[in-house]
């Protein structure tokens, strides 16, 4: 079935995803229309040079989080671009693909990497992951349960 034609799911305005690649499971999502991209919480992301290669090394949320283990991972497949907060300030920000696990969904799509520390999502999903497969019900929230 085509993309178009693929029936869509309804999401809430919190859900709990995964990232099982990171071993990352059960985090809070925020679903946010308003944003282009999505979004996940790093506590230390920058270059290095790893062997005569440039690699990004991330560590994914922080110790606040129950999922935090201070696991560096590295990326040799990123990119850089200037990205617009909500706040109206442009931001360098580094983005990578991954694997969301979200509503029996499992979707490779591109987070930007930035610290969210006092935020109560650790992961925003924007309208590029939404887009074509999901309805968003702002009355709703952790569908997973309800589905």
């Amino acid at each position: 079935m085509s993309k178009s034609k693929r029936e869509k799911i309804t999401i809430g305005r919190r859900e709990v995803a995964n990232l099982p690649q990171f071993g990352l499971m059960h985090v809070a999502v925020k679903v946010d229309s308003g944003a282009y991209t999505s979004s996940i919480h790093v506590s230390s992301c920058q270059e290095i040079d790893m062997e005569g290669a440039t690699l990004l090394e991330v560590v994914f949320l922080d110790a606040n989080h129950p999922s935090f283990d201070n696991e560096k991972h590295y990326f040799s497949n990123y990119r850089m671009k200037k990205v617009r907060s909500s706040t109206g300030q442009e931001q360098l920000r580094y983005f990578i693909f991954c694997t969301l696990d979200i509503l029996g969904q499992h979707i490779k799509t591109e987070f930007s990497l930035t610290e969210r520390k006092g935020m109560r999502f650790p992961i925003l999903l924007g309208r590029k992951l939404l887009n074509n497969r999901f309805i968003i019900d702002t009355s709703l929230k952790n569908t997973y349960k309800t589905i």
